[in-house]
């Protein structure tokens, strides 16, 4: 049950008939799992946090550095130096005390990765690289858990919902393939700091929707935002029954 602390600390979402208390109870039995803590997990982690989702679990190897502080708003300078992961449970501690935060400090390999998605009810994918995009999206096809993945540099965002539970669900490899040897990162192309704000605050906005019930996730749809003009487009994203990592040809696989 909501303590009374909890109904007033979540009133105002409560309020909401899409959320109601039946809402925020499933948010608060939630687990989360947020892999990377840069530019795009800061908002995820300190929006769950605040909306009660009962138990974060942050994985993220790196040190937070002085040029992280232009966009990554979960760290603060008197963080430099120090695991982003005990840097964002310092922060989030400071704003839901409530909540239980499980730490990952080290980089995920395919064992403790499978170990980590299945611990949790959804994955959001906010690292940097494509290799554990791809890592992260096939361990929650195997684990059958749903994925909120977003990507943003320069001034280009994108966001999907992959959900494997769904039947029609693309997955991240349906629609990006083994992508680019030449992909950029921000430390090598540069991002504008409100961008990765807004798409790593939808993200966590499409959780909450997943997690509570309500609304129209994102899933089989693709959006892509341009900060530049301030214009979103949508385009729709279907299976591909060849797919590798969710298609038939998988499946197959996992029975011989």
């Amino acid at each position: 049950m909501l303590t009374d602390a909890e109904l007033l600390r979540y009133s105002r979402q409560i309020l909401l008939q899409h959320v109601d208390i039946d809402g925020q109870l499933r948010l608060k039995q939630s687990r989360v799992l947020i892999v990377g803590l840069g530019g795009l997990g800061s908002p995820v982690a300190l929006y769950l946090a605040a909306a009660g989702v009962g138990e974060l679990h942050l994985a993220d190897f790196d040190t937070v550095d002085l040029t992280n502080l232009q966009r990554q708003i979960i760290h603060d300078t008197a963080s430099v130096g120090l695991s982003k992961v005990d840097s964002a449970i310092a922060r989030l501690t400071a704003i839901n005390p409530e909540i239980k935060l499980v730490a990952h400090r080290r980089a995920l390999d395919d064992d403790s990765l499978a170990a980590a998605v299945d611990a949790v009810d959804l994955v959001l994918d906010c690292s940097d690289n494509f290799a554990t995009r791809g890592a992260v999206n096939a361990a929650c096809v195997a684990g059958r858990k749903p994925l909120v993945s977003g990507a943003a540099i320069r001034l280009e965002g994108q966001l999907s919902v992959f959900d494997p539970r769904r039947p029609e669900s693309p997955c991240y490899h349906c629609l990006y393939g083994h992508g680019s040897e030449a992909e950029l990162t921000c430390s090598e192309a540069g991002v504008i700091g409100p961008l990765v704000g807004l798409v790593g605050s939808l993200q966590a906005l499409e959780a909450l929707k997943l997690l509570a019930g309500f609304g129209e996730p994102l899933v089989g749809r693709l959006l892509l935002i341009d900060a530049l003009t301030t214009r979103f487009r949508e385009l729709k994203v279907k299976r591909d029954p060849g797919c590798s990592v969710c298609g038939a040809a998988s499946e197959q696989g996992k029975h011989e």
